[in-house]
């Protein structure tokens, strides 16, 4: 991998991630897209990269309930999906929905 490859996978798997986190926020629409972009987004920024950090913050002002260990296994997951999905020539939207459903079942 080169550096322009682990940053998409990061954002890709931050992304993901987003996508399961604003679900158990319960944002829907606009404001989940709001949600999931600024956490892809965040992986190009140091300062905000600490995606547990960000969504443990977020889950505890909510009042969403999930342990660290949850968190951590969600962001792991999505950090094999991303993997995958970076390694593949055709990875689109209708598989990263895949995943996180994936993600819920797990």
């Amino acid at each position: 991998m080169n550096d322009l490859q682990d940053m998409q996978r990061i954002a890709l798997r931050d992304k993901l991630v987003g996508m399961w986190a604003a679900e158990e926020l319960g944002l829907v629409g606009e404001s989940a897209e709001a949600y999931i972009n600024d956490l892809a987004k965040g992986a190009l920024d140091f300062e905000r990269n600490d995606v547990l950090a960000v969504i443990r913050k977020d889950f505890d002002a909510a009042g969403v309930v999930q342990s660290d260990e949850q968190i951590s296994r969600v962001i792991s997951q999505a950090w094999l999906a991303a993997g995958r999905q970076t390694n593949s020539a055709d990875a689109g939207d209708v598989a990263l929905v895949q995943i996180v459903r994936n993600l819920k079942l797990s």
